[in-house]
């Protein structure tokens, strides 16, 4: 029986677990093969050997975005194996710490800055050429409330997200006319994840959705003809 992503190639970054995981399963469900990217080899493995269990592939490319020349190295890997790329979920981010915009460690920001934003810019620049080679290519940002809505303690968090929500705005806005590569900017809300534990631990997680329901949001989304922002509602 084919499925709608037989054929497909992904690439999720932060895939590890949480939403980067669950993306990755979901999506290897759907027929796609998935290169997954983290920094946790033995992490990454779990997860493949469940998509390996339901039927699915994928490859793992153990990494940490921020070494110099990472990204570029993965692409020109990629790209030798691979003509196109479909699929392109940016996920990976840190939260740092939440603290008053003057007490923000500069050097924590900076690797905020550099995860959150800079890695995806690269990201999208060192895949961008597979991209185009795609018959429709899919880019998904997964950003926040906050970087939206600007809160308090969250400076530094949220700035990152604000200046990702621009770049992928611009980067939609000068492909639009092409009608090549669709980009989604994918506010998860409240969802179950380290993260959010790590922002909220006196939150009850039962209270909250599991990261496989915006992993099916991105699923339908990649099969719909609709692009732009996707919050996903509890």
């Amino acid at each position: 029986m084919s499925r709608p992503l037989d054929g497909k190639l992904a690439l999720v970054t932060g895939a590890s677990r949480g939403i980067g995981a669950a993306t990755a399963e979901h999506l290897a469900g759907l027929g796609a093969h998935v290169i997954m990217v983290a920094r946790s080899a033995e992490a990454m493995e779990a997860v493949e050997e469940r998509i390996h269990a339901a039927g699915g592939s994928a490859t793992l490319a153990p990494m940490d975005l921020l070494e110099d020349g990472a990204i570029g190295r993965l692409a020109q890997a990629i790209s030798e194996r691979w003509d196109a790329l479909d699929i392109l979920v940016l996920n990976a981010a840190t939260l740092g710490s939440l603290t008053p915009v003057q007490f923000i460690d500069a050097k924590e920001y900076g690797r905020s800055i550099s995860l959150n934003l800079l890695a995806n810019q690269a990201l999208i620049a060192g895949f961008d050429p597979m991209l185009r080679k795609a018959d429709r290519a899919d880019v998904f940002g997964v950003t926040s409330s906050v970087g939206a809505t600007p809160r308090a303690y969250w400076g530094a968090y949220g700035s990152t997200k604000a200046a990702l929500d621009t770049l992928l705005g611009a980067y939609a806005d000068e492909n639009e006319q092409l009608g090549k590569i669709r980009v989604h900017i994918v506010d998860p809300g409240a969802t179950r994840t380290k993260m959010r534990e790590r922002a909220f631990p006196g939150e009850n997680p039962d209270d909250l959705k599991g990261p496989e329901v915006v992993a099916e949001a991105i699923g339908k989304r990649i099969q719909s003809d609709e692009a732009g922002r996707l919050t996903v509602d509890a």
